[in-house]
């Protein structure tokens, strides 16, 4: 496997965006973002996790690089999408950390693929988020571009403490770029997947050494 950015197409014609970094013989991490934001969200712990392991990381379709099919998602198919990535490098099993929507697509996959797994991290992320009606006006309302700034506020004001926020930190700022150049299909396909989710009962199942990070309210 060679370092850099690659390319390779689902079995449903999706082109999903990937890039390796570190040193062949390592233990293979695999990463999996926040919803609207891209691999890049990863670039500052690469450095140090890359001393460690092979870092495998990727780009949900309707995020980043990757293509943009104009359907609701479903966690079978964001599973499989990594499944399909780890065929196609022979890659039999990982470690995997997943974020926020990355937390659901891991629970995924440790439920229905669990010989993939070997130890899972599962941060700031639920096996369920439902009812289900809430989730549909924010899927009508993400296929409205104009509403992409009040969005990126939402999220921004989530995910980084007051301080960061109000001082333009550049951080804050990339952040907020990949929310507003996320396309409108991306998210409102995720949330359709967010929707429709609720694995309270099959969690139950995961039985790979797993680590829960929470935040601190």
């Amino acid at each position: 496997m060679i370092n850099g950015l690659h390319f390779f197409t689902t079995i449903d014609g999706v082109r999903i965006a990937y890039r390796i970094d570190g040193p062949a013989g390592k233990p293979v991490l695999m990463l999996a973002n926040s919803i609207a934001t891209t691999m890049h969200m990863w670039d500052g712990q690469i450095a140090d996790l890359s001393e460690h392991f092979l870092v495998l990381r990727y780009d949900y379709r309707g995020h980043g690089e990757s293509d943009t099919p104009e359907v609701p998602y479903s966690f079978d198919r964001l599973g499989r999408d990594v499944i399909e990535l780890l065929d196609s490098l022979h890659i039999d099993r990982v470690h995997f950390l997943g974020l926020s929507l990355g937390g659901a697509v891991a629970q995924w996959l440790a439920i229905h693929a669990p010989e993939r797994i070997d130890r899972l991290v599962l941060s700031n992320t639920s096996s369920y988020l439902g009812p289900a009606e809430q989730w549909q006006g924010l899927i009508t309302s993400a296929l409205q571009p104009e509403n992409f700034p009040e969005f990126a506020d939402t999220f921004i004001k989530n995910w980084f403490p007051t301080h960061m926020v109000e001082s333009e930190n550049a951080i804050v700022t990339s952040f907020r770029e990949m929310v507003l150049t996320t396309r409108p299909h991306g998210i409102a396909g995720s949330w359709a997947a967010i929707r429709d989710m609720d694995m309270r009962l099959t969690a139950s199942l995961i039985s790979s050494p797993t680590l829960v990070i929470r935040r601190a309210v």
